[in-house]
């Protein structure tokens, strides 16, 4: 469901221009997970947001479902965010002033597409059914990405983007959220895209590639 096809995307410095991607290709089946690992520096979340409609490149194309991305009118950009994906950061980026229940209700009332009975599903797996009427500083850091999880994937997102998603976690509760994670990914039918530097996390998936220096170099297992 997702093709991009030599991408490449650079940015402005006082040194001059900086090259970020430099060709970068990729697939994505519907139903799929996928590991984008690099380091630190290496493009991954540039990649990422360029195919969220954040920032446009300067060159290669993405395709979903066969359509371009490139080209669309920010309003047409702004109904992908809202109802074709699902983005999950490293720093949650959740609603202060909403709680819990207001924020995994949040994108799905968006897009138009709230399910209570998901929903609740959702809340009942990721084991915040007990938080509800908590607000997000009221969380700890394991408890606000279960929400800003069940938040992103309420919609029945086609694509979820996740951004070093456990990055702030520890180790053990950072497996426990991507299992949590990649299960319910597979429940709503949805395709994930994962960036992160760390191998233990990404051999979770089904598969793996490596952008290193703004390029794809390999993929491990195919």
């Amino acid at each position: 469901m997702l093709v991009v096809e030599q991408l490449h995307k650079s940015f402005s410095t006082a040194q001059g221009r900086l090259p970020v991607l430099q060709g970068v290709d990729l697939r994505l089946e519907r139903g799929s997970s996928l590991a984008l690992m690099g380091e630190s520096g290496s493009g991954k979340s540039t990649l990422l947001h360029l195919l969220a409609g954040l920032d446009s490149a300067d060159s290669g194309s993405i395709l979903i479902d066969g359509q371009p991305l490139d080209g669309r009118s920010e309003a047409a950009l702004a109904r992908w965010r809202r109802e074709g994906i699902g983005l999950v950061f490293q720093q949650y980026n959740l609603i202060s002033s909403l709680d819990v229940a207001a924020n995994l209700a949040f994108q799905a009332r968006l897009a138009g597409r709230l399910d209570t009975q998901w929903l609740d599903y959702l809340t009942r797996q990721l084991g915040l059914t007990p938080l509800l009427q908590r607000y997000p500083e009221q969380l700890s850091g394991g408890q606000q990405q279960r929400v800003a999880i069940g938040r992103a994937l309420a919609p029945r997102p086609a694509l979820l983007l996740a951004d070093e998603p456990t990055g702030s976690l520890d180790e053990a509760s950072s497996d426990e959220v991507l299992a949590l994670m990649l299960q319910l990914v597979a429940q709503a039918g949805s395709s994930v895209l994962l960036a992160t530097h760390s191998q233990r996390l990404a051999v979770r998936l089904q598969r793996c590639c490596v952008l290193q220096a703004g390029r794809v170099h390999s993929e491990p297992g195919g």
